[in-house]
């Protein structure tokens, strides 16, 4: 009833009744009541004026489930909007990629259920690096998927949450008036003015042919206002290189408006065919000279883009190289991009 509530009242205009809202839930004035005292308590600022009703003058930035799934529900019909059906916040957890699988396992949790937490304990990013997540400053959330797609193909859902969070933060930085230049780089760093503002790690339980989960693990900086020295020169906040601070739910609300488009396309194709003009213009290496390390050497050359599996061309002297995804970083010649 607590989202149903805020949605009505996030999408009013104007002032909502009492009664109106107690029509539309079939509940009791007291049981209305009850429900704005919790979102005050929650942080809303709402003005009840007699004979008017409630209005919503001021949100707070959290990310409880009644304020994301507010900004993805219908209100007429009740529908949900996006790829994101349920949410599970946790004040704290270990890793919100735990939580996700843990529920997969344990409870048969469903396609679309997003996990989501105000700090980590335990965050990781690639080849098992800490992230740190500290309260308040960032989005840490998780993405249960059990699509019916073939197991090898399913790392290609990285590339897919990458694109999703790019044109999320693009569009909410564009709604508040920034131009900043937002991109992708390869296979899935999110930068902003060539800072890492985003990680994405994606985890699957699978067999031979079939996929039971894959969970999606990302960490956005947020309004983080500062790093440790050892990556304060690649890494970044929103709020750092814009100097604005978000609402977060804003970015989780488009983000799973971007992801369900682009998740579609691909399911289709179990490829990245249908995509890879869109990701390649979103490709801050694209045309530029760039360096695949390895644990054993280094290849030189142009970024030329990905093909239809996501693996990055690059132009070299002796040819066009196509770059995997897995043990490699791909930086720039004289810096991280």
């Amino acid at each position: 009833m607590k989202t149903k509530i805020l949605n009505v009242l996030r999408k009013s205009d104007g002032y909502v009744s009492g009664q109106a809202l107690c029509n539309m839930l079939g509940v009791s004035r007291t049981a209305v009541w009850k429900v704005i005292n919790q979102l005050k308590e929650e942080g809303y600022v709402i003005e009840a004026v007699q004979n008017k009703g409630y209005h919503i003058t001021q949100y707070p930035d959290i990310l409880t489930s009644s304020e994301i799934m507010s900004q993805l529900t219908c209100v007429d019909t009740g529908s949900t909007t996006g790829i994101i059906r349920e949410v599970v916040y946790y004040d704290e957890t270990d890793s919100t990629n735990n939580e996700a699988k843990r529920a997969a396992e344990r409870d048969n949790a469903a396609d679309g259920t997003l996990y989501i937490t105000e700090s980590q304990t335990g965050g990781r990013g690639r080849r098992g690096r800490n992230w740190v997540s500290p309260a308040g400053s960032g989005i840490w959330m998780s993405l249960l998927l059990r699509p019916d797609i073939a197991p090898v193909n399913a790392s290609m859902l990285t590339i897919v949450a990458a694109m999703a969070v790019q044109e999320a933060i693009h569009t909410v930085l564009k709604e508040d008036g920034h131009d900043a230049e937002c991109r992708i780089k390869w296979p899935n760093d999110i930068v902003l003015n060539k800072k890492k503002v985003c990680g994405i790690l994606t985890e699957m339980s699978a067999e031979m042919d079939y996929i039971h989960y894959v969970v999606i693990g990302m960490g956005i900086n947020v309004n983080t206002t500062e790093f440790d020295d050892s990556i304060k020169a690649t890494a970044s906040s929103l709020y750092l290189e814009t100097g604005d601070h978000l609402k977060r739910s804003r970015i989780v609300a488009a983000f799973s408006e971007s992801f369900a488009k682009y998740y579609d396309t691909f399911v289709k194709t179990q490829n990245l065919a249908g995509l890879k003009e869109d990701y390649n213009s979103m490709l801050v290496n694209k045309g530029g000279d760039v360096k695949a390390i390895y644990a054993d050497k280094e290849i030189v050359g142009k970024a030329i883009g990905i093909n239809d599996e996501g693996e990055l061309i690059i132009k070299t002297d002796e040819g066009e190289k196509i770059i995997r995804t897995g043990e490699v970083s791909v930086r720039g010649l004289y810096g991280y991009v």
